[in-house]
């Protein structure tokens, strides 16, 4: 399975709405992860992010990353 490389942005007060680009699709992780890294080097302070998503293809690996997630509950000794 590929690895996809996007390019991500919110609106600006719109959280929950994601723009995604995709960047580039790898067959190595090594690749997407360096990739990804230096672009998050050139833009440090940019209002977007980089992520690299392992899927079984395109529609599936956005669909990933537009998924809401329920933010972790602490217990109190992570605290």
């Amino acid at each position: 399975m590929p690895y996809f490389l996007y390019k991500m942005s919110s609106p600006v007060g719109l959280d929950l709405v994601k723009n995604l680009e995709l960047l580039e699709v790898f067959d190595a992780f090594r690749d997407a992860r360096t990739q990804a890294k230096q672009l998050r080097a050139q833009n440090t302070g940019a209002d977007f992010s980089y992520k690299v998503m392992f899927a079984e293809n395109q529609l599936s690996a956005e669909e990933q990353l537009l998924e809401k997630r329920e933010q972790p509950v602490l217990m109190e000794h992570e605290r």
